[in-house]
Formats: structure tokens, C-alpha cells, sequence
């Protein structure tokens, strides 16, 4: 194949290279294993250089999905709560998980009812996410994972909401 891709036809190994030479190109080979042989005459430095613009741009396009914590009292106020609660939308809008935690000290571990009441108000508070782990005791701390529903849809819907 040419530089174009078109076809040039089965030919020996050396009048491609011969072809490679007088055009100035290099002979690639693309499909060893095939009988027979695929090769392709291209200029190999512009194709290198080509091929990591491509994995730059597409690295750029990459969002790296992080999981975020915000952590809550069982006996925690409204203005704190309301504050966690407005951080853990923004985590979600851009499109994070966020882990969900309670945690417990001395005495208020005879309380956990006050503890999930807490995290099933946080929990429902939350707009545009889904639960993906139910809250659940670990030692102690209470934990659950809110996740966005569909990934990018959360930002284009808060914005409709504010016009």
C-alpha cells in the first residue's frame, strides 16, 4: 500500500524498498501473519508524531472520576449539615462519587439510630445521584456511596433548573 492507502500489489521485498527509496519513505509493515505480508510505504517520523498527537488528545478528553468524602456528626446542625450537603452536590455535578460518612465517638456508638437518620436525610438531600452501597456500619464509622446518575447529564440539568 502507498502512503494514500491504495493498493499497489504484491511485490518482492526489494523493489519496495527500492519504491520506499526513491519516494523517500520507509517501508512498515502492518499485517505480518497475513499471506502474504502487508506493508505499507509511509514516512514513519510524521506517523510517530501523528500517532502521539492522537494519544495526547485523547488523554485530554480523559476526566479522571475521583471518589470524594464528606464526613457528618450523628448530632450534627442544620447550617453544617446544609454546608456538607451543598460540597457533596458540587462533588456529584462534576461528576465524582462521593462516600458518605458518619462517624461515631464514645457514647454516641449506644446511638446509631441518630447516625443513619442523619445519613438517609444526606442521602435523600442529594439531587442527581444514586445510592451504590446502602449505609452500613464499619466499626465506627456509618459509610455509604452516592454515585451521579448518568455522567456529564447532572451539570446540563442544574443549569436548566436555574433558567
Amino acid at each position: 500500500m502507498d502512503e494514500k492507502g491504495n493498493q499497489i500489489g504484491i511485490v518482492s521485498k526489494i523493489e519496495a524498498l527500492q519504491k520506499a527509496k526513491e519516494l523517500s519513505l520507509d517501508v512498515v509493515e502492518i499485517a505480518g501473519n497475513a499471506k502474504p505480508p502487508v506493508a505499507k510505504l509511509i514516512d514513519f517520523k510524521k506517523f510517530k508524531y501523528q500517532e502521539s498527537k492522537k494519544e495526547r488528545e485523547s488523554r485530554k478528553n480523559v476526566k479522571n472520576v475521583g471518589v470524594k468524602e464528606i464526613r457528618l456528626r450523628p448530632f450534627i446542625e442544620q447550617h453544617d449539615f446544609d454546608t456538607r450537603l451543598k460540597r457533596a452536590q458540587e462533588f456529584i455535578d462534576d461528576g465524582n462519587q462521593v462516600k458518605v460518612t458518619v462517624l461515631f465517638k464514645g457514647r454516641e456508638l449506644g446511638r446509631k439510630q441518630f447516625g443513619f437518620e442523619v445519613m438517609n436525610r444526606f442521602i435523600a438531600s442529594v439531587t442527581g445521584a444514586k445510592t451504590v452501597r446502602d449505609p452500613r456500619m464499619e466499626g465506627r464509622v456509618l459509610a455509604s456511596m452516592v454515585v451521579p446518575d448518568k455522567k456529564g447529564d447532572t451539570k446540563e440539568k442544574a443549569e436548566i433548573i436555574e433558567k
